[in-house]
């Protein structure tokens, strides 16, 4: 590559500069390292572009080949690491061109007729988040996985039922492990959404106003698994929107995990006693030999607030952009990147520690009618027989309050306590008073009685077959 002067130069651009660039700008300009990782998603759609320019007449067969032949030689040498980017090339696409030209000299510098970085730039990373959000995906199902297997074995355990942090109704403790499942299945499906939505190929977008050059690009984006190409050019290129609704989906994931996180930390206090951690999933404290600590539940935790900060620094960066095509664009990868990265740590360590967790059944058991979780099974007794239930309510609280002044819970009431609080509490009401009786009259759709558990449990399996089908039937390039 020459510039005006005649000079060698690695850049893609300076034909009608005068200077060389300062060194400060090069140093600024030059993409982070972890940009060039996305190598082989922008060499797969030079493979694509390379045939849209023999159906174009720039190449003919003979370098079409020779091109196709270069970039399988120089995807496998980047992945063995014997061909890496040097401190000269400002980013992953100067880094590929350089190398093809200098190994196949003048074939390598038509690869560059009919493109842009600006849709080379939206295509590799729109190619690097469809193939990751799949990976993510599955390392989700294993978290499910590990849910719904815990879920198996307790869809008999008996347990109190929280709301403000305070014992409200007994559950099945299978029943509170997969709200959070439910939680973490609707966040694949958004990510499934995301995907129907961002399946449109940049390439052929150019700069902004589409290629003079390369007029199929409903061609490559079938060539890279995409549905069609983008509608607008304008927008193809100028456009983040993708991006920042694939940080959404990765920052309202961590939160659902954090919110099971933090359950896992209460379960695991001395106070709670509902769960210990395997050995291997916990760690201890450097000044107290006898801690037992739940630090991957609080790491995970803490990096919610991490990915919340992607999707919020992203949206700040778009506020207001122009279109099309502006270098601020460029911090689109460095959040997603981030995003990912943390969630390819998260997402391993919190299976393994829920697959292992130890719960103490008979503990859960103990707590469940504490603080008097059975008060709800006494005012819907009154209601099924007449009473409004604004009436039921008081006369429940009122015999609350009366075993309160006694110590004792609901279900040690006797006859003629509820008789003394009210005359239309009966004693057939305390065969309602067991933590039995108060799950297995949860029996409407998504219920918390065992038999409604079990065709939840079964529902979900089904559904986390179809999410894994779709990771997994994928037909663009998977790196």
């Amino acid at each position: 590559m020459k510039n005006s002067g005649n000079e060698t130069t690695d850049r893609l651009w300076g034909g009608r500069f005068r200077a060389e660039p300062a060194p400060e700008l090069t140093a600024f300009s030059r993409s982070d390292e972890r940009f060039f990782r996305l190598a082989p998603y922008d060499l797969a759609g030079s493979r694509a572009h390379a045939r849209e320019l023999e159906r174009a007449g720039i190449l003919d067969a003979g370098e079409l080949g020779q091109l196709l032949a270069g970039i399988d030689r120089l995807e496998a040498a980047v992945k063995a690491g014997t061909v890496k980017p040097s401190a000269r090339d400002e980013d992953v696409h100067t880094f590929l061109e350089r190398v093809l030209t200098e190994w196949l000299g003048p074939v390598g510098g038509k690869l560059r007729a009919g493109r842009s970085r600006n849709d080379q730039a939206a295509n590799d990373l729109k190619l690097y988040l469809r193939d990751k959000g799949r990976a993510m995906a599955g390392l989700v199902l294993d978290l499910q996985a590990a849910l719904v297997a815990q879920a198996h074995q307790h869809v008999e355990t008996l347990s109190a039922g929280f709301t403000h942090l305070q014992p409200a109704q007994p559950v099945v403790f299978a029943h509170h492990l997969l709200a959070h499942a439910q939680a973490l299945y609707r966040d694949i499906d958004r990510l499934r959404d995301w995907d129907r939505r961002t399946a449109r190929s940049p390439l052929g977008a150019a700069a902004l106003a589409g290629s003079a050059i390369c007029v199929h690009p409903e061609l490559s984006a079938a060539e890279l698994g995409y549905d069609a190409p983008c509608e607008n050019s304008i927008d193809a290129v100028g456009t983040r929107d993708h991006v920042a609704e694939f940080l959404f989906v990765t920052g309202m994931m961590t939160v659902n995990i954090s919110r099971l996180a933090e359950e896992i930390c209460v379960w695991t206090s001395r106070q709670f006693r509902w769960v210990e951690l395997d050995d291997a999933y916990a760690t201890g404290s450097s000044i107290m030999p006898q801690k037992k600590n739940p630090d991957i539940a609080e790491l995970a935790r803490g990096k919610a607030g991490r990915l919340i900060g992607n999707l919020t620094g992203l949206l700040s960066t778009l506020k207001s952009l122009p279109l099309a095509y502006n270098r601020d664009l460029a911090e689109d990868k460095a959040s997603v990147i981030d995003s990912l990265d943390t969630l390819d740590l998260v997402l391993p360590a919190m299976a393994g520690m829920i697959r292992t967790m130890r719960v103490n059944v008979a503990e859960l058991r103990r707590q469940a009618p504490l603080g008097f979780t059975l008060a709800t099974e006494v005012a819907d007794w009154l209601a099924l027989g007449g009473v409004p239930f604004s009436t039921a309510h008081e006369i429940t609280g009122a015999l609350v309050r009366a075993c309160e002044e006694r110590g004792i819970e609901l279900s040690e009431a006797t006859p003629e306590l509820i008789a003394a609080v009210d005359e239309r509490l009966k004693p057939a009401v305390l065969e309602r008073l067991t933590l039995e009786a108060a799950v297995a009259a949860r029996v409407g759709y998504g219920g918390t009685a065992p038999a409604r558990v079990k065709e939840q449990i079964a529902r979900l399996e089904a559904g986390l077959e179809a999410q894994a089908a779709w990771a997994a039937d994928y037909r663009g390039p998977r790196c």
